[in-house]
């Protein structure tokens, strides 16, 4: 039987009232999902008063004229362990291509590459990630919680994170004002 991999370079969107305050207006980049789990990073939320520059340089790392953009939250999982989401135009010992979609790396090579402007040509830094054991996404996703969609792929680079939930859902077609905070029963 074939591993299910279905969300692997989609978007999560947590549902009003997932019922979990560290997911609250998640939006989770999918970078994972087979028979052993799935793994995402965080794209919605950012770290207060942590830029780019601060994290380069506890890896003694010039950032040169590279812009001190925001570090993500990528999850509550490993929150000291750094990820680049980039585009697929770079690539490094460690990187995992997301279906086609964007790039994953997890080594300091990336952060050197982006100082040195010889690196991917669009990426977001966040620490931590969103990780499910076997299976776990896959119940989760039959109950009220999440929303999941291809969207476009700018939602990962463009716009300030904190429109990034909104920004989501309405490339669904769903005005995230008429969400329901609770689901019925029948």
């Amino acid at each position: 039987m074939e591993s299910p991999s279905f969300l692997t370079g989609q978007f999560l969107l947590a549902m009003p009232g997932i019922g979990d305050p560290r997911f609250e207006r998640a939006v989770i980049a999918i970078c994972a999902h087979d028979g052993e789990g799935a793994l995402g990073i965080g794209i919605g939320d950012t770290i207060e008063g942590l830029g780019l520059h601060d994290l380069l340089g506890q890896f003694e790392i010039d950032p040169g004229n590279v812009p001190d953009l925001p570090v993500h939250f990528g999850g509550p999982v490993e929150p000291r362990r750094g990820f680049v989401l980039h585009s697929t135009d770079w690539s490094g010992q460690d990187t995992i291509d997301v279906a086609g979609r964007w790039a994953l790396s997890g080594t300091v090579d990336v952060l050197k590459a982006i100082a040195d402007n010889n690196g991917p040509s669009r990426w977001l830094v966040a620490l931590g990630y969103a990780g499910w054991g076997e299976g776990q996404l896959d119940e989760e996703m039959t109950r009220h919680g999440w929303f999941s969609t291809p969207g476009d792929v700018d939602l990962i680079y463009d716009g300030a994170a904190a429109d990034r939930w909104t920004r989501g859902f309405r490339q669904a077609g769903i005005d995230p004002r008429l969400l329901a905070n609770d689901t019925g029963t029948a």
